[in-house]
C-alpha cells in the first residue's frame, strides 16, 4: 500500500522556499465558514497576501448563508485590526502578519442543485460532497487565474469530517485545468482543528452543526433525533 501524501509538510516546504526568497505570494483562500477560517488565517497571514474567497452556493438557506458570510467578514475585520494596532495578544502571530482581503462569490443555490441532481440522497461525505468540492474549487481556480493570484487553496481540509486526500486531488486537478498552482494543505494537522475551536471561542464565532446544504442539515437533524431517542 502506497504511503499517503503529507500535505501539511508540503505546505510547510512551500512556505520555507518562499520565505528564503523573501516573497509573500498572493493566495486566494476559499473559505467555507469563519470557524474553519480562523486557524487557517492565523497561520497563513504570516506568509501570504491573502484574499478570502467566500463561495458557497451549497448553503441553500439564504438566512444561513448571510449569517455565515457576515461572520467571515467580522473575523477578518478582527484580524485586520490586530495588524493595525500591532496587538496580537492571545494569538500565535507576529508583526509579520499581513492584512486580509475578502471577495464574495456569486450566491446562487440553483447552481449547486443543478450540479448534484440525482445525488440528493447520498450520505454526507459521499459522491454529492465530491461534486460540491469540485464546484467550489473549480470556481476558486477560475477566480485565482483571472485575477493573477500565485496560488489558491481551501479551508475545507481543517475539518476532521472532510477527506483531505480527496480535496487535494480535486484542487490539483482544477489548478492544472486552469493553469494556476493549488497549494496542498491538511489544516487539521498539528492541532489546527483544536486551535480553530479555541479561536472560535475567543471571537464568539457562530459554529453551525451542518455543512451547508439542506441535505446535510436534514441528515444532521435525523442524527440528533436518533441520539435523543436513544438517551
Amino acid at each position: 500500500m502506497a504511503n499517503k501524501e503529507n500535505y501539511s509538510k508540503q505546505l510547510e516546504q512551500f512556505i520555507e522556499k518562499k520565505q528564503s526568497e523573501n516573497k509573500y505570494p498572493k493566495l486566494l483562500l476559499h473559505a467555507c465558514c469563519a470557524p474553519c477560517s480562523s486557524y487557517c488565517l492565523e497561520y497563513l497571514r504570516e506568509y501570504f497576501d491573502i484574499t478570502v474567497f467566500y463561495y458557497n452556493p451549497n448553503i441553500m438557506r439564504s438566512e444561513e448563508y448571510h449569517k455565515r458570510v457576515e461572520e467571515e467578514k467580522r473575523l477578518i475585520a478582527e484580524y485586520n485590526s490586530q495588524v493595525d494596532s500591532a496587538d496580537f495578544t492571545g494569538m500565535n502571530s507576529t508583526n509579520h502578519a499581513r492584512k486580509i482581503n475578502i471577495l464574495e462569490g456569486n450566491y446562487d443555490p440553483k447552481i449547486f442543485l443543478e450540479r448534484v441532481k440525482g445525488f440528493e440522497g447520498c450520505p454526507e461525505g459521499g459522491d454529492r460532497c465530491t461534486i460540491c468540492f469540485e464546484m467550489r474549487l473549480e470556481e476558486s481556480a477560475i477566480i485565482a487565474k483571472d485575477n493573477d493570484f500565485d496560488c489558491f487553496t481551501t479551508t475545507l481540509t481543517i475539518s476532521p469530517l472532510k477527506d483531505a486526500e480527496r480535496l487535494n486531488r480535486i484542487g490539483r486537478e482544477m489548478g492544472d485545468k486552469y493553469g494556476v498552482l493549488f497549494l496542498p494543505s491538511d489544516f487539521k494537522k498539528k492541532n489546527g482543528y483544536k486551535r480553530s475551536i479555541e479561536l472560535s471561542h475567543k471571537f464568539g464565532l457562530y459554529r453551525q452543526d451542518f455543512c451547508g446544504c439542506e441535505f446535510s442539515r436534514l441528515q444532521r437533524e435525523r442524527e440528533k433525533e436518533l441520539k435523543e431517542n436513544c438517551n
